[in-house]
């Protein structure tokens, strides 16, 4: 067979680098903004930073301070306290310093290590338990089985016995529980460390399916005591912890900075894009000067010149491109923003509960762009309103009846706000058919099975589990 040439034709869309960095900006919060504004500074010598309005005077920052006190003295908030004083302002500045530290928290591995060099055992028992320590996951529980962590180089000799004393060892320490299989091991663990147990209470660990159901009588039945005693049983493992390691990864807090704040003011709700930690960038004047324009005969004819007219007009190209994408990526939010308050007024005046059904289709139809374009403008961004932090995503919620919000005045993460209200202040624990009919009193119909998916998805307990 010859070789051909066969001409066709395909429809296609190309992307220009301008339009693939628009996305990328816009993709970004506004903490990995700063970041990417940064390494394009440094990449970048046509660009500058006018203004850099994370640094402020002290006659700008003594201002700041005045408007931030008289905020808090016109708001609900008790726990701020303007001072006047020097020597309170210096007490108040020390306070925000200590406050403000960055502290890295401890790792379950650091308390555990801490622990067993306290620990009255001969060395190569704390240091097959070191081994088994740095194995734990956040859980606590084995990330590798204990037997293969130990080669014949680093351990020559580790006998059963000797790896299995190690390993009780570690399960003794705070939190106990730890270096074990799973969360059914870890009970147990728990179970025989501690004298007050009841005296069925390893055995129950073995019917925990029928706990969770309430099925108490016939829990009673297999393990063979009084339903009393099978009650007592389950109060007694709601107080273990059945992941133990958790309580050190729960300590990690992840702080974010809003890149939107939503105030209400005088009757009405003004959005403020949160510019204080993004530079005001420009073109640096060097470079405009080696690269002029609009001037006849302005150009040098030295051809030894043309490189750097070259390199300056590429850079200045670049620079001027980056400062519009952010300038495009600002808008884009700030008009996502105010279409999100107009149609969730409701939220921003009443609170959480008063979240109206809304989808990306219905801001990008209005707004005359594309879903995915609203999408990115809503990802990992945050505002900041009067009823808390939020993500924007989060007003974005279908309808309790279906796909769309044309189908109830009522959505799905503004019911679930409703059932935590319910639950968090609630006499006796709710079960969910009395949920269901409460929410049915106040026009919102939901199948039994709908209302503990929703409060599964708000990790609240059945009712049962919220005894006691």
């Amino acid at each position: 067979m010859q070789p051909s040439f066969v001409q066709k034709q395909q429809l296609g869309v190309k992307m220009n680098p301008q339009m693939f960095q628009r996305l990328k900006l816009m993709e970004l919060p506004i903490v990995e903004l700063r970041e990417k504004i940064e390494e394009e500074l440094e990449r970048n010598p046509a660009l500058e930073v006018l203004k850099d309005r994370s640094t402020v005077s002290l006659k700008e920052e003594n201002t700041r301070q005045s408007e931030v006190a008289e905020y808090f003295e016109s708001s609900s908030d008790s726990g701020f306290s303007y001072v006047s004083t020097a020597g309170e302002a210096a007490s108040e500045q020390h306070r925000q310093f200590i406050e403000g530290a960055i502290v890295r928290p401890e790792t379950l591995q650091q308390h555990l290590l801490w622990q067993l060099q306290l620990e009255p055992i001969d060395d190569e028992l704390r240091a097959i338990a070191a081994v088994l320590i740095q194995n734990l996951d956040d859980n606590g529980f084995h990330m590798e089985p204990p037997e293969t962590l130990f080669s014949p180089d680093d351990f020559p000799q580790v006998p059963p016995p000797r790896l299995d004393e190690a390993v009780r060892l570690v399960q003794t320490l705070d939190p106990m529980g730890c270096c074990t299989a799973d969360y059914r091991e870890a009970l147990k663990v728990q179970v025989s460390l501690l004298r007050d147990a009841p005296v069925c209470l390893q055995c129950s660990l073995d019917h925990l399916e029928l706990f969770d159901k309430g099925k108490f009588s016939e829990a009673a039945k297999k393990m063979d005591c009084g339903e009393e005693d099978a009650r007592a049983c389950f109060n007694f493992i709601k107080k273990l912890s059945p992941f133990p390691g958790r309580r050190f990864t729960a300590a990690e807090v992840r702080f974010v900075i809003p890149d939107i704040r939503v105030v209400r003011k005088n009757g009405d709700f003004e959005i403020i894009i949160n510019n204080e930690v993004i530079p005001v960038l420009g073109i640096d004047p060097f470079f405009e000067k080696l690269n002029p324009r609009g001037k006849r005969g302005s150009r040098s004819k030295d051809p030894s010149s043309r490189p750097a007219r070259e390199f300056a007009r590429e850079n200045i190209r670049e620079g001027r491109m980056f400062i519009n994408s952010i300038a495009m990526r600002n808008h884009t939010v700030k008009n996502v923003t105010r279409k999100i308050v107009e149609h969730q007024r409701s939220f921003f005046a009443k609170g959480p509960q008063h979240l109206a059904p809304l989808t990306l289709g219905d801001i990008a139809g209005e707004l005359g762009i594309h879903e995915t374009t609203v999408s990115r403008a809503a990802c990992d961004k945050y505002m900041q309103t009067e009823w808390g932090i939020f993500e924007l995503r989060h007003f974005f919620s279908n309808s309790i009846s279906g796909t769309g919000s044309a189908g109830s005045n009522y959505s799905k993460e503004g019911v679930k706000a409703i059932i935590r209200e319910l639950i968090e202040t609630e006499n006796r624990s709710l079960s969910d058919n009395e949920i269901m009919e409460m929410l049915s009193l106040r026009g919102i119909t939901l199948a039994r099975r709908t209302v503990a998916k929703y409060r599964k998805e708000l990790d609240l307990g059945s009712s049962y589990a919220r005894q006691g």
